[in-house]
């Protein structure tokens, strides 16, 4: 409320006026350093495995506004890179140059009260997590904001999901060209979340539906050139998770299956035989008070066409598709507002040459996190 004041004050003295009203301002942001260590093992001791070592952070900030009943608001900024969707990491090490902020986030949520407020209508580039209903980052990286138009129900203002059902259905634009077809997602969602015998419980079926994809560019910087070759992403997702506590633990299992139903006759450069993609994670405990631990582990097998490698996440075998592994993951909540976490990637190609697909690469993660 201070800042609200603040605000309306300022706005007051420097003269300006509007009809709209701001009821209530949220402001947000989250400051990440991380220090990771990446090594190859290639099985030969001979060999000098290849290896790196990176100091990262990343930094956000924004604000969503609930202006009037029918309708909120959002912005937020963040580091990165122009050219890259999945990973908002600025790495250090460039001389002490001021690093770059993008627009990561900037949307107009309207929810008509004549629908009791219970449908969103979204437009504009928001986080996946928010505009859809997810699992895990076995289709969407974790830092993808995806741009476009949005019908949700059973998602509030903010993002979270809501008990009983939640249904989505949207456009979000991937490349504009000045002349051919433009490249996009369509996308349809639906699932359910509730509780049985004490225990929680979500279920749920997507499909994305990646049109006029082949050709079109995926890296747009000005000295670059990098298109798709002749492939589609017709991806069916089934996912779920079911949870509970054992005395006063939380846990949860969850899992998403995907498979690519897009047909290698139209599309030359998929391989049938290479279209699922798996992932099946355990989560003990929940770092939300200071003092708690949390901790997880997951499997992952993406082969080579499931799902569009420039999408899913940055960190597995350094991204991209065709890999199988494991991820192990802990947090500990050292002070209120501040994580400490560490997590390990073991991961190796599933397809390839014998020298490919014997090697393992090790990834090592630690991360301070200040969320305010």
């Amino acid at each position: 409320m201070k800042k609200t004041a603040m605000l309306i004050g300022l706005a007051a003295v420097l003269g300006f006026s509007s009809n709209a009203q701001a009821i209530d301002w949220n402001w947000k942001g989250d400051i990440r350093y991380r220090y990771e260590s990446s090594l190859k093992d290639d099985g030969d001791s001979a060999t000098d495995d290849n290896s790196r070592d990176r100091h990262r952070i990343r930094a956000r900030f924004g604000m969503d506004t609930w202006i009037n009943e029918e309708l909120s608001a959002g912005l937020q900024i963040a580091t990165g890179s122009e050219h890259d969707p999945i990973s908002r990491n600025e790495t250090l090490g460039d001389n002490f140059q001021a690093d770059s902020i993008y627009l990561n986030e900037a949307y107009i949520d309207y929810h008509p009260m004549f629908l009791n407020g219970d449908v969103n209508i979204l437009l504009g580039k928001r986080a996946t997590k928010s505009t859809l209903a997810v699992i895990d980052d076995l289709i969407w990286d974790g830092d993808v904001t995806i741009e476009g138009a949005t019908l949700q129900y059973g998602k509030d203002a903010k993002g979270k999901e809501k008990a009983g059902l939640c249904a989505v259905a949207g456009y979000y634009a991937l490349s504009e060209v000045k002349a051919g077809d433009d490249a996009y997602v369509a996308a349809v969602q639906a699932s359910y979340k509730g509780e049985l015998s004490g225990l929680g419980y979500q279920i749920g079926a997507s499909y994305y539906d990646y049109v006029h994809l082949a050709g079109q560019e995926y890296d747009l910087s000005e000295d670059q050139d990098n298109t798709y070759g002749a492939v589609d992403y017709d991806i069916v997702e089934l996912f779920g998770n079911v949870s509970g506590k054992v005395s006063s633990l939380p846990w949860k299992l969850y899992g998403q299956y995907v498979f690519n139903i897009a047909d290698n006759n139209d599309y030359s450069d998929i391989t049938d035989s290479e279209k699922d993609g798996l992932l099946v994670g355990l989560k003990l405990g929940k770092a939300k008070k200071v003092g708690q631990l949390e901790g997880s582990a997951e499997y992952v097998r993406l082969e080579k066409d499931a799902v569009n490698p420039y999408m899913t996440d940055s960190d597995r075998n350094g991204g991209g598709t065709n890999l199988e592994g494991f991820k192990i993951s802990s947090k500990y909540q050292l002070i209120q507002n501040m994580t400490l976490g560490a997590t390990y990637f073991n991961f190796h190609k599933i397809v390839g040459t014998e020298a490919e697909t014997d090697a393992t690469k090790h990834l090592f993660q630690l991360d301070a996190v200040v969320k305010f």
